[in-house]
């Protein structure tokens, strides 16, 4: 069992290929304590308290903590980033409140370190970092490019590697960091297997998803040098919750199966295609788990609402339940034999039910729409800036930690 599920890097994940210097473990295992004293402090020498708090991460629990407040958030400035989709945009849509810009993850028992995208950067000179999944990780993805585009003087050196028309037709979004000869990219693939059509009983195709195939882009991201996937949201929709004539094996289309089953079974295909097809000595393999959603009075499409949060939850005892298909992605990840790390971000966003788009989710939307009762609103995706800054400064903190115990 090589996977972990509580914050650290496998050990084995990553390993030096001698015959490969620029293997991005190289990269990684270079530097070690003068950049953890930059990325914690915001720049200058390390100190011996930045230096702890790397240490303090070994054994750490990083994914339980609390929200505190912090007037140096966020990571860059709200309406500064044109690569926000306007759908996260709550700023530039005219949410007036600014507070859940101001919070900071600080888990229980050690320090993480601010997110440096100069160093970052650095780390990625050369490669390719990929999220792979369903609109949450297009939200982590954005949040990235914003980070490290806050990073670079010269903003024209950053650009759309691969733009709307590819995402439109391939479901593919990348974005290259000139100076640094590196790309991060996004690949849409909300249940990490194949939507499928098959023929039902009068001839006629319909949408089926295939739990035994690996969905079709895959091939182009097996190689990256990072690898971040998700899934959960999708599963909640009306097809995958009824399981109805939809999920299929082979030339089988169930006519029911329970959707934690379905689910399970998708994600033993997506464990066996990592385990058979991702170099774990080039690549390093991330999974993150179920973000949180904070609909009152109804579902997303049912009236369900947010907008009048402006503060998160602080009492524990009010949050939800861990979510069952959170359990069986936890079981599949230590059956594998390709080391991958869970950033499990499920609890730290159950507190931040003031951070969701709500009704700031179009620029166009009046007053009176947005205040309408049974207007949609967004109470699963996040604002940037916001939460999702916190996911990909966890990252980080996951790859500063695994440099750590390499030379230790």
């Amino acid at each position: 069992m090589n996977a972990t599920a509580s914050g650290g890097i496998p050990q084995k994940a990553g390993l030096v290929d001698a015959a490969r210097v620029s293997n991005l473990s190289v990269s990684l295992s270079e530097g070690a304590v003068s950049v953890v004293g930059v990325a914690a402090a915001g720049g200058g020498n390390p100190s011996k308290d930045t230096q702890w708090s790397i240490k303090s991460m070994v054994g750490c629990d990083i994914f339980h903590g609390r929200w505190v407040k912090d007037e140096s958030y966020p990571l860059y400035k709200a309406g500064s980033c044109p690569q926000i989709d306007e759908s996260f945009n709550c700023y530039h849509n005219g949410r007036p409140d600014h507070a859940y810009q101001k919070l900071r993850w600080q888990p229980n028992g050690c320090i993480i370190p601010r997110l440096n995208g100069t160093d970052m950067l650095e780390r990625l000179r050369g490669r390719r970092l990929v999220f792979v999944g369903d609109s949450l990780n297009r939200n982590m993805w954005e949040s990235l490019v914003c980070i490290l585009r806050n990073s670079i003087e010269d903003k024209s050196r950053v650009f759309e590697a691969s733009g709307k028309h590819e995402f439109r037709t391939e479901g593919f979004y990348s974005f290259r960091f000139k100076d640094y000869n590196c790309s991060v990219e996004f690949f849409r693939s909300p249940f990490l297997v194949q939507e499928w059509e098959a023929p039902d009983s009068a001839g006629k195709k319909k949408e089926t998803l295939r739990l035994d195939i690996i969905e079709k882009s895959s091939s182009r991201y097996k190689d990256a040098d990072i690898i971040v996937f998700n899934t959960g949201h999708w599963w909640t929709h009306e097809k995958t919750s009824k399981g109805k004539d939809y999920y299929q094996e082979g030339n089988r289309v169930y006519g029911e199966l329970k959707v934690i089953e379905a689910f399970h079974k998708a994600l033993s295909t997506w464990a066996r295609w990592v385990d058979t097809n991702v170099d774990p000595v080039r690549s390093l393999v991330f999974f993150r788990g179920y973000s949180a959603s904070h609909f009152s009075g109804g579902r997303w499409n049912s009236g369900g609402q947010c907008h009048s949060e402006t503060e998160p939850i602080k009492n524990e005892t009010y949050l939800s339940s861990y979510p069952p298909k959170m359990s069986v992605l936890e079981s599949v990840i230590k059956g594998m034999k390709t080391p991958v790390a869970y950033l499990n971000i499920t609890r730290m966003t159950d507190y931040r039910k003031d951070g969701h788009p709500s009704v700031y989710r179009r620029h166009r939307f009046a007053a009176p729409e947005r205040q309408a009762p049974d207007h949609f609103q967004d109470c699963s995706h996040w604002c940037l800036p916001g939460v999702p800054d916190s996911w990909n400064e966890l990252l980080y903190a996951q790859l500063l930690l695994k440099l750590h115990q390499r030379r230790a």
